[in-house]
């Protein structure tokens, strides 16, 4: 694997690590809000209402970073695979053909 497809691995790893965080911190403000919700129910509809629009909000915004997250834990993967997959051509004395421009 070249250096520059390593370096484009590690740094959609690491976004993907961050988007993880992120989604767990959104987990937890969604947690707040089911908090403040029973807390407020009666006082304000409202608020109730408002609150249930930004929950809505996080939560698809937190199934789209979950859908990157895995896409990038994926496309690692299939990486690793295709390493492997070379190395036991390679110890075979067979190889992927590769056009050179």
């Amino acid at each position: 694997m070249s250096t520059e497809k390593m370096t484009r691995v590690e740094e959609n790893f690491q976004r993907a690590l961050g988007l993880k965080k992120m989604v767990d911190r959104w987990h937890s403000s969604h947690t707040h809000c089911l908090w403040q919700m029973t807390l407020s129910q009666r006082r304000n509809p409202y608020a109730v209402l408002r609150m249930q629009d930004a929950m809505e909000q996080e939560l698809a915004l937190a199934n789209k970073q979950l859908l990157m997250v895995r896409r990038a834990a994926l496309h690692q993967l299939f990486e690793k695979e295709y390493q492997q997959y070379q190395e036991e051509l390679r110890q075979t004395g067979k190889a992927f053909y590769v056009e050179r421009l």
